[in-house]
Order: C-alpha cells, then structure tokens, then sequence
C-alpha cells in the first residue's frame, strides 16, 4: 500500500487497535496465562515467566508455558517465596528453545530474590523509571535479577537495552502490568507507572509492518530501532503509544500485511 498521511495512518492504526484490543485476543496470545490467575503476584510472575519463553511457535509458548505453571502447582508466587530445594526437582526436566530446567530453578531464585529485597518487579520499575521510558529500569532489573549466585548461561534470557537490545520480551511484559484493563486484556496492575512510559514490543512481525507502513527506517531490530519506533508510535498518541501494538501485531501475525 501508497504510505498514508499522518491522519490516515492514525485513523488505519487506530480501526486495527479497535479490531484487535478485544478479549477475543488472548484466546491465542500468551497472555491467557496470567489471565488464569487473580493474586496480583501470580499475574505478574506467572506473566513474566511466559513472557521470558515468548519467543517461537505461539503454540508451544501456551503450551510450555501451561506445564511450568503446572510444575509450580498452578500457584507461582507461593512456589516462588516457599519452595524447598526438593520442588525444584521437578523443574528440570522443562525446556522451551534454549531456556531449560536450570534456567528455569535459576529464575525461581532470582524472583524470590526480587520479592525479597527489591519489593517485587513492580518496585524495581518504580525505583528507576524515567519520565518517558522504562528502558533503564530493565537494565537494572537485569543487574538485580544476578546479584543471587547464578549460571553465567541464564543471564542471556533476560535483555538489557544498554546493550543494544529492544528487549521484545520484557516490553511485552510491562505492556501487560501497565496499560489499563478496561478492555480486560491487559492488567494496569502498577499504578504509579503510565502507558506513556511503554516501549513498543518489537520483532519480526512488528518490525515489518511499521517498515511498510514507515514508522521504523532501521533494518535492525534493536534498541535503535525501539526508540524510533517508539518516537513515531508517540506522534499517533502521546498518552498510550503501545496500544498500536495490536495493530502492528495483528497486521503481521494474523493478516500477513
């Protein structure tokens, strides 16, 4: 398609996040995990450990991400704050790609950790969240996740925008705790941040699509690329510029544009 004016893409962008901001989204998004749950802790942490495996077949995400919520006795803040060294036992068999069963026992103490002393996930986005961008925080949540003892190979499986990357998973997950539930998809769990602060989850589906449609230059999907995006997404709407995550998701995944 020609590229539209800035009032055209609006208006097309905006009909995509009406279509697709919708219950009927989660049905097959990763997200209906933490939907499962109603504990403010078990959202978050059930959420971060599906967003952490969401790279991949969507189908094996669901499904891998079903059976860890499983091993955790379908109660992961519990399991998380209360498990002894022997209910670890049954993690190790779980593998997703390359996040296996010591990746996982490594993120079970690392959380425990984060509830511990940094007054949760939410507290760390809280301490270092900057005016327009939580893009920091996740460098920090990074370096408190391995202040425990941990394998040196875990530390791949969380991003760190310092280091050039979009950090798709994590964006994705703040995505879910911070937009507001008035759609009953995502959560708005953390008040004290606002969708203004949101990054836009980007990868290959989203990255193509903003391409197309000219909201992203760079061929790269990387932390440059995130802040031009981000800067575009901006300009459609100041106040939540994630919402065209939908879009941008669900022109790529679901109508191939």
């Amino acid at each position: 398609m020609d590229l539209l004016n800035h009032s055209e893409l609006k208006d097309f962008l905006d009909s995509k996040v009406t279509q697709y901001n919708k219950p009927d989204f989660i049905k097959s998004d990763p997200l209906q995990i933490p939907h499962c749950y109603s504990l403010k802790e078990d959202i978050e942490i059930s959420g971060f450990l599906t967003a952490t495996i969401a790279w991949g077949n969507r189908k094996s995400i669901i499904n891998n991400a079903k059976r860890l919520m499983e091993l955790m006795d379908h109660a992961p803040y519990d399991f998380v704050m209360q498990h002894k060294s022997k209910d670890l036992e049954g993690l190790k068999s779980f593998v997703h790609r390359t996040f296996n069963g010591l990746d996982c026992i490594q993120f079970i103490e690392s959380l425990k950790h984060i509830y511990t002393h940094h007054n949760g996930l939410e507290g760390i986005f809280n301490k270092y969240s900057e005016k327009d961008s939580l893009q920091v925080a996740i460098h920090h949540l990074k370096q408190h996740f391995f202040e425990v003892e941990h394998l040196q190979r875990t530390q791949k499986h969380i991003s760190d925008p310092l280091k050039k990357s979009a950090a798709k998973r994590i964006n994705m997950f703040l995505r879910w705790m911070i937009r507001p539930n008035d759609t009953k998809v995502d959560f708005g769990l953390w008040p004290q941040l606002t969708p203004s602060q949101l990054s836009c989850p980007l990868d290959v589906h989203s990255g193509n699509v903003a391409r197309k449609l000219g909201l992203l230059i760079r061929s790269q999907n990387d932390s440059r690329a995130l802040n031009e995006l981000d800067k575009n997404l901006r300009k459609l709407d100041p106040t939540d510029p994630v919402k065209y995550d939908f879009a941008l998701f669900g022109l790529g995944v679901f109508e191939k544009f």
